[in-house]
């Protein structure tokens, strides 16, 4: 009779550690499951910055009708500061900038061409570009309203905007 009560014991003993065994083992696994995803969409930047970049900018950069006395400056800068690393209509040492207004919003635009660094060291999309081309875009330290003007020349010469 003890042997049975024993042995009777030692399995329920078993059946009980292997339940919670499993049942920790799931807990763990939804934990690790949560904090992954957490991890997953949270990077650090808010969504005014994924959507608009990280620099200066800090608000929503309001455009109207297109100003072509801005864009003609935007021009003159580009050529002077942009073009020995970008061209329109054509891949070079960066990227094409020619639909740039399609792809990004004007603060992206803005923030990327006064804080290159900071936007491809923290920005999923900036780092991306760093990445496919190799090359990271210099500081011309252009200033708020000419990076303003440039974005006013991209608009200029965007089939779409």
């Amino acid at each position: 009779m003890k042997y049975l009560i024993t042995v009777s014991l030692l399995l329920l003993s078993l059946l009980s550690w292997g339940c919670s065994s499993s049942a920790q083992k799931s807990d763990d696994n939804q934990a690790n499951a949560q904090t992954a995803s957490a991890r997953k969409s949270s990077n650090g930047l808010t969504s005014f910055q994924m959507k608009n970049g990280i620099g200066p900018i800090k608000k929503e950069v309001e455009v109207g009708k297109l100003d072509h006395e801005l864009a003609e400056k935007g021009k003159e800068i580009f050529e002077s500061k942009c073009t020995s690393c970008h061209k329109l209509g054509q891949r070079y040492v960066g990227p094409d900038l020619k639909d740039v207004t399609s792809r990004r919003t004007p603060a992206y635009i803005m923030n990327m061409i006064m804080n290159p660094s900071g936007m491809t060291h923290k920005h999923p999309e900036a780092k991306k570009l760093l990445g496919k081309f190799a090359t990271q875009m210099a500081n011309l330290h252009v200033k708020k309203d000419q990076a303003r003007a440039i974005v006013e020349y991209f608009r200029s010469v965007n089939p779409n905007k």
